[in-house]
């Protein structure tokens, strides 16, 4: 599976959880309008970090818990392919007339 699916499917899934855990706090609200909409946003935003942090901080002891960010798995970073590209770039760039 590619690098960028992981990550992808990483970053989603806490959104999708706060997304959720919106929802049913709207449910609940009795405000209505522009504030509530704000509320929700806020209820969502804080709930996704949340959720992604705790389940980070899980997955630390118990790499199970991986599981519940959608993978049970980090992706990994090649960063010498990064570096090599940085210094090809160096190395055929433009050069300057003597």
């Amino acid at each position: 599976m590619s690098q960028f699916i992981v990550a992808t499917v990483r970053t989603l899934v806490p959104i999708l959880v706060g997304f959720l855990l919106g929802q049913l706090a709207r449910l609940g609200l009795e405000v209505s309008g522009p504030v509530a909409d704000g509320l929700i946003v806020s209820i969502q935003t804080t709930a996704a970090s949340l959720y992604y942090v705790a389940v980070a901080w899980l997955e630390r002891k118990f790499p199970w818990a991986g599981w519940l960010l959608g993978i049970a798995r980090n992706p990994v970073y090649d960063l010498r392919t990064a570096a090599e590209r940085i210094a090809e770039q160096d190395a055929t760039g433009p050069k300057h007339a003597e």
